[in-house]
């Protein structure tokens, strides 16, 4: 089977003990199939990081946001933005709306 002078090897001795192979088959066992692998634990804290950037976006829109609430907080400016945005207007006046030729969407 195994000759005698590979027994005696030193690497031999260490690698055939059976809590060295057990040892071995735990590790590769947590490393790649377990629930907590490697794998999980990568693909889970990319997402955290992806999580983390749609965050600080969100926090960003948040405070564009507020400041636009506090800029409408002036009456002439909620006016305004009525005006521009819902073609809104006083009961004794008329809106004309003049759209460009260039600006229209044409089939030809």
């Amino acid at each position: 089977m195994i000759p005698e002078n590979i027994k005696q090897n030193k690497w031999f001795k260490i690698s055939t003990n059976i809590y060295v192979l057990v040892s071995l088959f735990f590790i590769f066992w947590m490393l790649f199939f377990d629930t907590n692998s490697l794998r999980i634990f990568w693909s889970l804290n990319k997402k955290i990081d992806d999580l983390e950037g749609q965050k600080k976006e969100l926090l960003r829109q948040i405070n564009d946001d507020k400041l636009f609430i506090q800029k409408l907080s002036d009456s002439l400016e909620l006016e305004k933005f009525g005006r521009e945005n819902y073609f809104l207007k006083k009961e004794d006046e008329d809106i004309f709306i003049i759209e460009f030729s260039d600006s229209l969407k044409t089939s030809s």
